[in-house]
């Protein structure tokens, strides 16, 4: 090592290459290391005159040339120079040299496997979550996610039927490779669930069982980890808008409750009690209820944006930032992240903000009948009649062959009073409730068959379909896009 204030043999960031042979090349060659006690016998240092001229400006006499290897990888070399002790340097010194070099390697090695690691989850971590919101008219939506260590935070605005949208915030204990898959299972999992138009804390039980069958599923595996993974736990919050009747159905499992806040500025938390996490048995997971009005904000985030749960002062700040009028989603999504994250690094942070719409009246026909054969040739009449106020003619005759394939199924099989509901949004909607809770099933009749093609053409008529369990019954619901002269 040369002295205080003299110039270094090679400068951060120089680039040196040599002839073969050198001492250097030779220690790249076979790795081991090399001892040069007497510097100004070596005839290699002709091939680098700017070395060799630093060196003896330095007057260096004596050097030590180490290879840094780890785990069979050579990630460079290490120089030794000696020139104010007088004694050059010794096989000693030499040992001493190698033993440094090794755990030196040994640590930039484990610091590059780190760094690769947590570079692929972040891409997977960032593959598996939603580059852009889907298009729904519910609520103006927005969302900003700042991450930190690679873990399992996500969110998602998931389209449901009926012009309704559920708004989902999670996140998966932990951090790393397992934490980012085990978010990518849920999140898949909880699209699922969603499409099959289960309450939110259906949704969530549902969720808990599969987290605690994975934790079992995968227990075996880990037995011999050196990681020793923990089980895998998450907490949600989940909820669903319906603007039709602006109402607001939440769940929670461990989370932090979603904030509401109204068109004056009052800020309240959606009471919905909180269930156990994700992955933990305890009680059953509860639905909390309210009727918002038309342009509320909803916020469900992650406990990173307030510090934890014990952090008043910063959950007072996020309440006050979003008492204030913003002039769009976006603008208030941005506000909240400056606000609460200034200086603050290393968290994963997910906030997720709704502005809730509603459909008014010009965009909703409903009608009730008895259950009545007489009455499917009325309900096709009053179906046409509001489509053609619309404007969608195109779409009369489709429609009116769903209302009657669906009117005459609830005739024969339910009991009681029939609803006929159409909802112009980005698609036409066509609902038909009755009191019978089993859900039908597309059969595939053969050509000598005289029934059951009727949810079949249904099918084929319309782009989307499903069922919904409802309080009395169920509701099969249908979606057919609109023309262009025809969209909202």
């Amino acid at each position: 090592m040369g002295a205080a204030g003299l110039q270094p043999a090679y400068a951060v960031g120089e680039r040196a290459s040599y002839r073969f042979p050198t001492p250097l090349t030779q220690c790249l060659a076979d790795l081991r290391p090399r001892l040069i006690r007497e510097v100004e016998d070596g005839e290699w240092l002709a091939h680098d005159p700017l070395r060799a001229e630093r060196m003896r400006a330095g007057r260096v006499h004596s050097m030590m040339v180490v290879p840094l290897t780890a785990r069979g990888v050579v990630l460079g070399m290490a120089g030794f120079y000696r020139s104010v002790t007088a004694a050059p340097f010794d096989d000693g010194d030499l040992t001493i040299a190698a033993e440094l070099a090794a755990y030196t390697a040994l640590g930039l090695d484990n610091a590059r496997r780190y760094t690769r690691e947590h570079t692929a989850a972040l891409v997977l971590q960032n593959s598996l979550l939603p580059g852009r919101l889907p298009a729904q008219n519910a609520v103006e939506a927005a969302f900003s996610y700042l991450p930190g260590h690679a873990g399992g935070p996500w969110y998602d605005v998931i389209p449901l039927s009926g012009a309704r949208t559920a708004l989902v915030v999670g996140d998966v204990a932990g951090h790393g490779m397992r934490a980012v898959a085990s978010m990518g299972r849920l999140r898949a999992a909880i699209h699922s669930l969603a499409a099959l138009d289960l309450a939110p804390d259906e949704v969530l039980a549902h969720l808990g069982d599969l987290v605690l069958e994975l934790a079992e599923e995968g227990y075996p595996a880990l037995a011999n980890d050196p990681l020793e993974v923990r089980p895998t736990t998450a907490t949600c919050a989940y909820a669903v808008y319906d603007p039709v009747n602006r109402r607001l159905v939440t769940a929670r499992a461990g989370h932090p409750a979603p904030l509401l806040v109204g068109p004056d500025g009052h800020v309240a938390p959606a009471d919905a009690p909180c269930g156990p996490p994700l992955g933990v048995d305890g009680p059953s997971y509860e639905t909390w209820e309210t009727e918002l009005p038309e342009g509320s904000l909803i916020a469900l985030y992650t406990e990173g944006l307030v510090g934890g749960p014990q952090d008043g002062a910063q959950d007072a700040r996020l309440r006050t930032v979003l008492a204030q009028r913003h002039p769009s989603v976006r603008e208030a999504c941005d506000a909240v992240i400056y606000a609460q994250l200034s200086g603050r690094t290393g968290e994963n942070v997910v906030l997720l903000l709704a502005r809730t719409r509603a459909l008014h009246d010009d965009q909703l026909a409903s009608w009730t009948f008895p259950s009545d054969p007489a009455i499917v040739a009325t309900a096709r009449t009053l179906a046409e009649r509001q489509l053609a106020s619309w404007g969608l003619s195109d779409l009369v005759f489709t429609t009116e062959m769903i209302v009657s394939e669906l009117v005459t199924n609830a005739i024969r099989y339910a009991h009681g009073t029939i609803q006929v509901r159409l909802i112009r949004d980005r698609c036409l909607i066509c609902e038909v409730t009755d009191g019978n809770s089993a859900a039908p099933h597309v059969r595939h009749p053969r050509t000598t068959d005289e029934g059951g093609r009727g949810l079949l053409l249904v099918a084929r008529l319309s782009d989307r379909w499903g069922t919904r369990r409802t309080g009395r019954g169920k509701t099969i619901w249908t979606e057919q896009r609109l023309p262009a002269s025809g969209a909202p």
